[in-house]
């Protein structure tokens, strides 16, 4: 299983939401380049790196961050929040980053999507599903829209989406285990499905359930700011 700590992006700082709530906001480092070299020292290879200024205007905003890092850290980075253009993917994937993480574009503008997986290839895009009642949300969580959480997978999955990771907006950032019956139906429901767990995960005992019920990775933000898993302690995960 694939650890994957994540670095959210507000004003330029490392931050920390909870329920999406931009209103209930924590900043852990004003240097986001600092927390990516200790998960790299830790012999963490991959980043979530998450613009939410840009989710929230649907815009990339924190352009430098992702520069930053990619130009200073070896690590392999994903990259999202506020996606909507093109060039913008161009961009985000010459800068270095490994993925192009995208939610509310393949949600709201299926053809525009449909057209970057065809001229950058589906294997360059990290497919975000945030679900609230299990329903998908988009825009910072702060839309949920009619559209169920299989159906969606099932239809990105036919085209040619590898890489997707589930976000249950009510478990993120309180700690409190991440939605694992939502994991274990996705999994049942479509086979084969690579899926990356996000959200709610508060120690190793989460982790430990997410591999046996079938997760191929794990994201995890608050539970190592808030030291409830240590970077040392990731150890036995690590490749």
């Amino acid at each position: 299983m694939t650890i994957i700590p994540a670095i959210d992006i507000i004003d330029g700082k490392c931050v920390r939401l909870t329920q999406g709530d931009y209103g209930q906001k924590k900043i852990y480092n004003e240097n986001p380049l600092e927390v990516a070299l200790q998960f790299q020292d830790a012999g963490i290879r991959r980043l979530h790196l998450v613009d939410l200024d840009g989710a929230k205007a649907a815009a990339v905003q924190n352009w430098k961050v992702l520069d930053t890092i990619c130009s200073k850290t070896g690590l392999d980075v994903d990259f999202g929040g506020g996606l909507t253009r093109r060039e913008d993917v161009k961009r985000v994937l010459d800068t270095g980053a490994k993925l192009a993480t995208v939610g509310s574009i393949a949600v709201k503008q299926e053809a525009r999507f449909s057209e970057w997986l065809e001229e950058f290839g589906a294997e360059k895009f990290f497919l975000g599903a945030d679900v609230k009642a299990g329903m998908i949300a988009v825009h910072g969580w702060q839309e949920t829209t009619e559209r169920g959480i299989s159906e969606f997978l099932r239809a990105n999955l036919a085209k040619g989406v590898v890489h997707v990771f589930c976000t249950d907006v009510s478990k993120d950032g309180k700690l409190e285990g991440p939605a694992l019956s939502l994991y274990q139906q996705l999994l049942a429901d479509l086979p084969g499905l690579q899926l990356t767990a996000s959200g709610g995960i508060s120690g190793l005992e989460d982790l430990d359930a997410l591999k046996a019920a079938g997760c191929s990775g794990a994201i995890i933000g608050k539970a190592i700011y808030e030291n409830r898993i240590g970077l040392n302690e990731l150890n036995k995960y690590l490749d």
